[in-house]
């Protein structure tokens, strides 16, 4: 975390030595704060949801939060991957300014400082109860994690009072829930052991085991076997610990709904952050949903979430207080189909294009990688809309703020309350996108891509990564499938928009990584 420390100093710093941006509008029920909900889900796309045009499948309960609410069309994920993503979100940081911000392995240690601010602990500050349930994968304890003993630091030592989680992925071990830093359901008898380098003797592998597999893996995904899935990573042990796939959608929905009607009766509001695992591998759907979409597994699990998401609203409504909470939802980047296993994503494709109009895909620099679906629902307070303003999942930390009265903001997320609650439609001017650490611009009607070397596609998931020998600059409103590359006859345009990125970025050419898939 090189100069890290030093620019949270700064960045906190310079936010508040910044024109104030805080809203005028009151946006408490009575005299009371809102409780909060963030929805996210992980890999969908911006052509996933009937809502933002998909014909082929129908999600009629999260369709309900765009028509009754406001549906964003110009907003943004900070990282086409998903813990840069979930990273910032929470914190209201660029994911870039951090070394450390990757994908992370299920062994890898918290990514978030301890004494950093994130969104739940300025929440906490300002009086709220505070939960995360479902995925983290932003790293737990020191790198060292004895599984078998009390896991830390880990969510509830970044602001969550109560934290049920998975590790990382689905497809990643340990395979297990840990519910405020202990391991659910675990034998003392039958210890976990987790290792990423090296198996455990005579424990059977995706790879040399393929007649245990009841889902093959395609690339990647050939470590452990746990409920006939193969794995990313080793583990041995834990048997009564491990979850079932095909619940999930359930166990998380269960914990979470269980969350809403016990802290509804507080006098103190919440926030929950229900980090939901569909529509990433491997791709489990519930019996219920199994075949329901005619699309295999992908389309059953995103019926399945959509059925989530309307179970939980009405649980909201059960408990009297739809009146007095603020959902949010989104996804952490954009689609992919086959992303390690042999699951009938792409043969049962048929006419859905999950990345909408756009280009690209999760990995991606093109636009499809971070332009994610988005919305704001707060019956009686937000009206229904659409709104075209830039806006980014960085800016949570700081408009969250603002809301509640708290004074905390960093410089990279922006205080767009008024916008988010459809009062405005002045979003952002610029935001930095990133895809495995190369970085593009995106500013007012255009995204400027620079030189990056490697492949055009990533063949494994085929997914047009973004890459050019020369500068790529678009006009993203009139080209959104990003073919015309305007970068030769737009000279001036493209200066200025390197000098303004550059400026904002820095170097932005340092530490390229390969994409490793594994």
């Amino acid at each position: 975390m090189k100069n890290y420390r030093l620019y949270l100093i700064f960045s906190f710093i310079v936010a508040f030595g910044c024109k104030d941006q805080n809203s005028k509008i009151s946006y408490d029920v009575n005299g009371e704060k809102p409780n909060i909900i963030i929805i996210y889900l992980d890999d969908l796309g911006y052509g996933d949801l009937s809502a933002y045009g998909a014909t082929e499948i129908e999600t009629p309960q999260i369709d309900k939060l765009a028509k009754e609410g406001m549906m964003f069309t110009n907003a943004y994920a900070t990282s086409a991957t998903c813990t840069p993503s979930r990273y910032a979100l929470l914190t209201g940081i660029y994911p870039w300014r951090n070394d450390d911000a990757k994908i992370l392995p299920g062994s890898a240690p918290l990514l978030i400082e301890t004494d950093q601010m994130t969104v739940p602990k300025m929440l906490k500050n300002e009086g709220y109860n505070t939960a995360i349930v479902g995925k983290w994968h932003l790293g737990l304890g020191d790198g060292n994690v004895n599984w078998n003993e009390k896991i830390t630091p880990g969510p509830n030592e970044v602001g969550f009072d109560y934290a049920y989680i998975m590790a990382a992925t689905q497809d990643r071990v340990p395979t297990v829930y840990i519910e405020n830093g202990h391991v659910v359901g675990l034998d003392k008898d039958d210890p976990i052991f987790v290792d990423y380098d090296k198996n455990f003797e005579g424990e059977p592998t995706g790879k040399d085991n393929p007649e245990m597999l009841r889902m093959m893996w395609h690339h990647g995904h050939n470590s452990s076997i746990v409920n006939g899935i193969p794995r990313i990573g080793y583990m041995k042990g834990g048997e009564s610990a491990k979850w079932i796939d095909e619940d999930m959608a359930d166990e998380f929905l269960i914990k979470a709904k269980d969350y809403i009607k016990v802290k509804s009766k507080d006098s103190k509001p919440f926030f929950l952050y229900y980090a939901m695992q569909q529509p990433h591998v491997p791709r489990t759907p519930h019996p219920r949903f199994e075949g329901k979409s005619g699309m295999g597994p992908r389309g059953d699990v995103i019926l399945e979430a959509d059925w989530c998401v309307g179970e939980l609203m009405r649980t909201l409504e059960e408990e009297g207080i739809l009146e007095n909470t603020l959902v949010i939802f989104s996804s952490d980047n954009g689609p992919v189909l086959n992303d390690g296993y042999y699951d009938d994503a792409v043969e049962k494709l048929g006419n859905h294009r999950p990345w909408g109009p756009f280009r690209g895909g999760k990995y991606s620099l093109f636009e499809a990688g971070t332009r994610i679906p988005f919305m704001t629902y707060w019956k009686g307070k937000i009206q229904p809309g659409v709104s075209d303003a830039l806006i980014s999942q960085l800016d949570i930390l700081s408009s969250f703020a603002s809301m509640v009265g708290s004074e905390v903001k960093t410089d990279d997320s922006l205080n767009l309350i008024d916008v988010l609650m459809g009062k405005s439609n002045q979003g952002r001017e610029h935001l930095i996108l990133e895809a495995i650490s190369r970085t593009a611009l995106r500013s007012g009607n255009y995204v400027m891509i620079p030189p990056y070397d490697g492949p055009a596609i990533l063949e494994s998931v085929n997914i047009e990564l973004g890459n050019n020998s020369e500068f790529q600059l678009f006009n993203i409103t009139q080209d959104k499938g990003q073919k015309n590359n305007l970068a030769q006859q737009e000279t001036e345009l493209l200066a200025k928009l390197i000098k303004r990125f550059e400026e904002l970025r820095g170097n932005y050419n340092q530490k390229i990584e390969e994409i490793e898939l594994k």
